[in-house]
């Protein structure tokens, strides 16, 4: 007999008219409720076995009695009181899966409640779901369903609640939600729609709950939003809309909270927002706001958190807004805003916290500032501030933070800051401060970081230092004439990490390492140091970097300090060190420099790669050191060519007098050929940067055959260092200008970009000298099939490297010609980024570099800046491909459609790192979309592949 296969559905309403037809008499068959319930359930990936109870177990139904729902005692399920109406259904955080046929709704006539947030569910939204014509609250928030928004949900009148929160909906905004009159909270954020918000969406009768943000929505913002009267809450930011904030939100007389951050909204505030009279939060930061702050805004007496942060708006703090008594936030930061802070800003008894930094405030700060408010957080740095503290900063006993730097205030400290036990993190560097450092840590218990740097500070660090157990970073150099010496128990506090004491003309030896659990940066160069490096320094485990130089200390370089595990950098020059360096440093770990220079330190350079790596620089100034990079050792016995014979010295001499006769005639011929070309290109002349010797032009132009020397080229140096070199021509009348960008581009170093050395050039040409990567560019290897963790490595270390060219230079440099070809690969197969800079140095005209940018700060104001950085995103997404699929797939379009994407991705690596895999592909679809805009920034990129746990630390931005 042949069988016969039915679809888990079909066999389930089987089962369910059996149940129904047998279920007549008094109590007999399950109920079709439960048994469509079971179908749902098949539908489900349910790897937690969440739903385990939902069973019908063989004598169920004799003991059901009629009418009775025998599932309302399952997980999630709530039914009517007798049982006999199935009501809600509540699998929310149940750790389930699959995508939803949605047959089965059909039967659930009654529900009023249907919430699956939190869960993984995908695929399409089912249309079947508007078949629950009872549904008061559909809740889908924070899952995967994809696909457009299905059509039906004006078949659910009674709807009061919509929350779609956190899915990968695509394309436009559903407008017949708008017919919905029961609604009043809808949640459409954090998805995928696109094109503008429906102008129907002005017509909701009930509304008071709208969340749009997070799309890629665009066009004008509807002015028809005004209507809703009802609305208390509109967040519509992190999209990129056109135009302004219309006028008509000045309409909505309930609303409490306006979010419209990050939207590219352009234009002025509108002075209508002031009958906003019950506004609490106004969030309008990050966008292209003009003009100047409405002094209207002081209406809004409600107001409690105003930021208005990362704009173009200029003039003046309004006095009037010294009306918003219950404001806790004021973020003015990173505007244009200019003139003196209104005293009466003061005398706001809430305000916690006031963020003004990066403006062009001028005058001092308000004398009362914290004496009638709690203020936590306080920044005003990079401004033109003068005068001194407020007396009262810390009188209201919370003050978090305080941040003052890069502004010209002069006097001494604060009394209050010396008792002011909340503080946290204090940074006044770069001002004028002077007089002793009156802080008294024994009153300070929860400081981590301060930062006194670039002041006039006299009277050495305070000596109770190290009852400050959770200070991580001190940082009190360029402070001349500081003197002191360093307290004996400095090292001991048990949270330390970064202690920076540079030119600070202090004495004394260095105190005891004893103990020295977490410090890992220390800097004392340039002062008066005598004595030698404690022997104890081996209990630093976590040192990384030590630099010392330029001081008085002596003695031999102890052994200790090969044994530590991290240790990266140590700088002893010039200084009075002696002895040898033992061999034992040839072993270390990790150390990558270890200057010596102009010390007394004598004997071989240990021939080990590690030292081989270093540059000839980190030795000179030791008349007794030998070996590579410097001369060779003497080995005792005397060479042949120092002795020689007579005989030899005779025909020595006649080979010297021909070779001069020789070198005559080819030399005069050579003049007269360099005067012509001189009189064409002008002579050459050579730039050194950090990590290359001060070789004169001639010193590199003898290394290899510069009239046939094109591209990229292996050149060795005379003292033995190897380089790569690049030729770039140009006009005559470009040396200057080009000059400038290489002088930025020289100054840039990140432990993910290559290096440029120097720049030997003339009127017509340049040669760029590079530090030589020996393991080959990305495109040289990019069909080599690596593991997940080697993509993982080479994708964060670019995404690093543009990251700090982006946001770490001020202002940013693009790289103008990102491609395989350009990543290289240093002598640990760490990718290194090259050739960044030089797109905007082969067009002067149209530099970017010398294009200044708002402020010099990094901001992206100049628009052909803006152009440069968002092209390299793109290329970023298309490079991040060739990188996952071994270069088969160069052009986010080849893998849109999802099949293709499952399978691409099914490629790339196993099973155990799809959802690593997934993430990466997000972001290379946000980087190459096709409007420039709406791709992310470099840190906004980087900070989400941070998550990737393949790679550890992937989101330090930063040289």
């Amino acid at each position: 007999m042949e069988k016969i296969l039915l679809r888990p559905f079909y066999f389930f309403l089987l089962m369910a008219a059996a149940a129904a037809a047998g279920g007549g008499g008094g109590g007999g068959g399950t109920d079709p409720i439960s048994y469509a319930l079971l179908s749902l359930k098949f539908e489900f990936v349910d790897d937690s076995n969440s739903l385990n109870d939902w069973v019908i177990s063989s004598a169920s139904g004799a003991d059901r009695p009629a009418g009775k729902i025998y599932a309302c005692s399952w997980t999630g399920i709530r039914c009517s009181d007798n049982s006999s109406k199935f009501v809600s259904l509540d699998l929310s955080m149940k750790n389930l899966g699959g995508s939803l046929s949605g047959k089965q709704f059909g039967l659930f006539s009654d529900l009023v409640d249907l919430n699956l947030s939190h869960n993984s569910f995908s695929g399409q939204l089912p249309a079947g779901v508007f078949n629950l014509t009872n549904l008061e609250s559909l809740d889908i928030s924070r899952n995967n369903f994809s696909g457009g928004f299905p059509s039906g949900i004006p078949r659910l009148r009674s709807l009061v609640v919509l929350d779609a929160f956190s899915n990968s909906f695509a394309g436009n905004l559903p407008a017949d939600v708008s017919q919905v009159e029961s609604l009043k909270v809808l949640n459409f954020a954090g998805s995928y729609f696109s094109g503008p918000i429906p102008l129907e969406y002005g017509s909701f009768k009930s509304l008071e709950f709208i969340h749009l943000a997070g799309n890629f929505l665009g066009g004008g913002i509807p002015p028809e939003l005004g209507n809703l009267r009802f609305l208390s809450h509109m967040e519509i930011g992190y999209n990129s809309y056109e135009g302004e904030i219309p006028w008509q939100f000045g309409n909505m007389s309930d609303l409490q909270y306006l979010d419209i951050a990050d939207a590219n909204i352009s234009g002025q505030i509108p002075k209508q927002l002031s009958n906003l009279t019950k506004l609490e939060s106004l969030f309008l930061f990050k966008n292209q706001l003009t003009g100047k702050l409405p002094p209207e805004l002081s209406k809004i007496s409600s107001l409690k958190s105003l930021d208005l942060s990362d704009n173009l708006i200029s003039g003046e703090i309004p006095e009037s807004f010294s009306e918003l008594k219950n404001l806790t936030l004021l973020s003015l930061m990173y505007n244009e805003l200019s003139g003196p802070v209104p005293p009466s800003i003061a005398n706001l008894p809430n305000l916690d916290t006031l963020l003004i930094w990066n403006n062009y405030f001028t005058g001092s700060l308000p004398q009362n500032l914290g004496r009638n408010s709690k203020l936590q957080h306080v920044d005003v740095s990079t401004n033109f501030f003068s005068g001194n503290i407020p007396p009262e900063i810390c009188s209201g006993g919370g003050l978090l933070k305080l941040i003052l730097f890069s502004n010209n205030f002069t006097g001494g400290l604060s009394p209050s800051l010396s008792n002011c036990s909340s503080l946290i993190r204090l940074r006044i560097e770069d001002n004028s401060f002077s007089g002793e450092i009156s802080l008294r840590f024994s009153n300070l218990p929860f400081i981590s970081y301060v930062d006194l740097s670039r002041n006039k500070f006299t009277g050495g660090i305070p000596s109770d230092i190290a009852q400050a157990s959770f200070l991580e970073y001190f940082n009190v150099s360029d402070n001349q004439e500081l003197g002191g010496e360093i307290p004996l128990k400095t090292w001991s506090l048990p949270n330390l990490r970064n202690f920076s004491m540079e030119s600070c003309g202090i004495s004394g030896n260095i105190p005891p390492f004893e103990p020295c659990k977490s410090v890992s940066v220390l800097e004392l160069r340039t002062n008066n140091l005598t004595g030698g490096i404690p022997l104890t320094v081996s209990n630093c485990k976590q040192l990384l970097k030590m630099d010392l130089a330029e001081n008085n200390l002596n003695g031999s370089i102890p052994v200790e300090l090969a044994t530590l595990p991290v240790l990266t950098e140590l700088d002893i020059s010039h200084n009075g060190f002696f002895g040898p360096i033992e061999g034992v440093f040839g072993n270390s770990p990790s150390l990558k420099l270890l200057n010596v220079s102009y010390n007394d330190i004598s004997g071989p350079i240990p021939s080990t790669k590690t030292f081989e790596k270093m540059d000839i620089t980190a030795f000179l100034g030791n008349p007794k050191l030998c070996g590579p990079p410097l001369r060779p050792c003497k080995n005792g016995i005397s060479s042949e060519l120092e002795i020689g014979s007579r005989r030899a010295q005779k025909l020595a001499w006649i080979l010297v007098l021909c070779a001069v006769t020789i070198l005559f005639v080819t030399g005069s011929v050579f003049v007269i050929l360099h005067l012509r070309r001189r009189s064409n290109k002008g002579q050459w002349k050579m730039v050194s940067f950090s990590g290359l010797p001060q070789f004169t032009a001639k010193d590199v132009l003898r290394s290899f055959n510069y009239t046939e020397q094109d591209s990229f080229g292996k050149v060795v140096l005379p003292t033995g260092i190897t380089v790569s070199i690049k030729k770039i021509e140009w006009g005559s009348n470009e040396t200057e200008i080009r000059l400038q960008n290489f002088m930025r581009i020289g100054n840039v170093r990140h432990e993910n970009l290559m290096r440029l050395l120097g720049v030997c050039y003339n009127n017509r040409f340049a040669y760029l000298l590079y530090e030589h990567l020996p393991n080959g560019s990305l495109a040289d290897t990019i069909t080599i099939r690596r593991d997940w963790g080697s993509k993982c490595r080479i994708v964060i270390g670019v995404a690093k490297a543009l990251c700090f060219l982006h946001h770490g230079c001020y202002p940013a440099i693009p790289h103008g010609n990102l491609e395989a070809k350009n990543v290289l690969f240093d002598e640990k197969t760490e990718p290194r980024l090259a050739e960044y800079g030089l797109h905007s140095v082969a067009e002067p005209s149209q530099s970017p570099l010398l294009v200044k940018s708002r402020k010099e700060t990094g901001g992206f104001g100049a628009p052909l800046i803006r152009d440069e950085l968002c092209m390299d995103v793109y290329n970023f997404g298309e490079l991040v491909l060739e990188i996952l699929s071994n270069g088969r797939v160069a052009s986010a379009s080849e893998i849109m459609e999802t099949s293709k994407l499952d399978s691409f991705v099914r490629e790339v690596a196993d099973n155990s790192f799809k959802e690593e895999v997934n993430s990466v592909i997000e972001v290379v679809l946000l980087c190459t979309r096709s409007r420039p805009f709406e791709r992310p920034s470099m840190q906004e990129a980087l900070k989400l592949l941070s998550g990737l746990k393949s790679v550890k630390n992937g989101n330090a931005c930063k040289a």
